[in-house]
């Protein structure tokens, strides 16, 4: 029995993604990974678009508050 983590390599070193994993990561044709040799293996990683990093840290910071931290570091540099 094959599982759906089993994959095969074809000549030119490609292998596919299962879509439930395409689907859970985003992962869309074209899309950039990173790969990482790990003590475990061979690691795909998905590089997020920076579009969809968009206002991933809204309501996170007050803008005042940010400017006066920046005031101060800059204070400490003069």
């Amino acid at each position: 029995m094959v599982s759906d983590l089993e994959v095969s390599v074809t000549r030119k070193g490609q292998v596919t993604i299962p879509v439930k994993y395409r689907r859970k990561y985003g992962i869309k044709e074209g899309a950039k990974m990173v790969a990482e040799d790990t003590s475990y293996g061979i690691v795909f990683k998905p590089i997020p678009r920076l579009e969809d990093l968009a206002e991933v840290d809204s309501g996170k910071y007050n803008a005042k508050e940010m400017k006066e931290a920046l005031d101060r570091v800059r204070e400490r540099w003069r």
